[in-house]
């Protein structure tokens, strides 16, 4: 999340409680999650396990609950006890949330020759382009941000809160939400089918790239990228932070986990698992997904193995 205008680390430090280890006249533009952060963002770390990734990322400024770690020079640090909770501070300034007063925010900007059916609801801040169809019941919340020639079909929500968690199960509630503040950018030319779920980006946005086709009942993740011309079948779900490149096709059933990338032009087969990358090109069956042709000849040995048990005890 950029921030309307940049804040220095004095200004963030007062506002969160914290200690400044650094610059305090240095300033941020934003906050970000350490998938996607960036130089000039703020980044929060609670747990020693992750304080290097954090303490070496491209944030400029560092949230952490040890002030003993060795600052890197290019960053600012701010101490304090309850980095997860100074993060959730933050965000509900610059984005509190507030209850929707009406079907479609006054501050909502729809192109021309766009069709808005009955019972769609729009959000705050949200922005849909020219010659866009949207179908009754359709929800689209806040900060999304809607090309031209858009179809979205009935049921379909777009911009739902990331499933994201701040983890701790020391304390009685062992799952606390990590508050979304990010948005969901929908390029020219989409088709959305019925009853789809588009997580908004935690901190950053989740895109769905010109010319992308979705059947219905698929799900995106938080923070995911999904590139140009591609094909989705229904019931496909696709977890956060993953990347979706130009021309992939997913047919019906496939699961697709965290943090990956499926490269260009390629093709998994239906009910397929895809728990890491895949390389552009190819076709892929099976879980764990592997280039369809290999997964076959493999399908062929596991069908024989009553037989060739059956001929070693025969033998025998």
């Amino acid at each position: 999340m950029e921030f309307p205008q940049p804040v220095t680390a004095k200004w963030i430090a007062e506002l969160i409680e914290a200690d400044i280890i650094g610059d305090s006249a240095r300033e941020a533009t934003g906050i970000n999650e350490l998938h996607k952060v960036k130089s000039g963002d703020i980044v929060f770390v609670d747990h020693p396990k992750y304080y290097d990734n954090c303490l070496k990322s491209a944030a400029t400024f560092v949230i952490i609950n040890d002030n003993t770690v060795t600052k890197p020079e290019d960053k600012v640090l701010l101490y304090c006890d309850k980095p997860f909770d100074a993060y959730l501070k933050i965000v509900q300034h610059f984005r509190p949330f507030t209850a929707a007063s009406s079907m479609i925010d006054p501050s909502a900007v729809i192109g021309k020759d766009t069709i808005i059916s009955p019972g769609v609801f729009i959000g705050k801040d949200v922005v849909i382009g020219e010659g866009c169809i949207i179908y009754p019941n359709t929800t689209i919340s806040d900060y999304t941000r809607i090309g031209n020639h858009v179809i979205i079909q009935s049921g379909t929500v777009i911009g739902s809160d990331a499933f994201y968690y701040n983890t701790r199960k020391t304390e009685p509630v062992w799952y606390r939400k990590m508050q979304s503040c990010g948005a969901v950018i929908i390029e020219d030319y989409v088709e959305i089918g019925a009853n789809c779920t588009i997580d908004r980006g935690v901190t950053d946005a989740t895109r769905i790239g010109q010319g992308t086709k979705m059947d219905n009942l698929v799900h995106v993740g938080h923070d995911t990228e999904i590139g140009k011309n591609c094909l989705f079948a229904a019931q496909v779900g696709i977890a956060g932070a993953t990347k979706i490149e130009d021309g992939v096709t997913l047919w019906g059933q496939v699961g697709v986990s965290k943090t990956l990338t499926i490269g260009e032009n390629a093709t998994v087969l239906a009910q397929s698992g895809v728990p890491s990358s895949l390389k552009g090109g190819k076709t892929y069956f099976g879980y764990p997904a592997e280039e369809a042709g290999y997964k076959r000849r493999e399908l062929v040995w596991v069908k024989r193995i009553p037989e060739l048990w059956k001929k070693v005890f025969q033998e025998d």
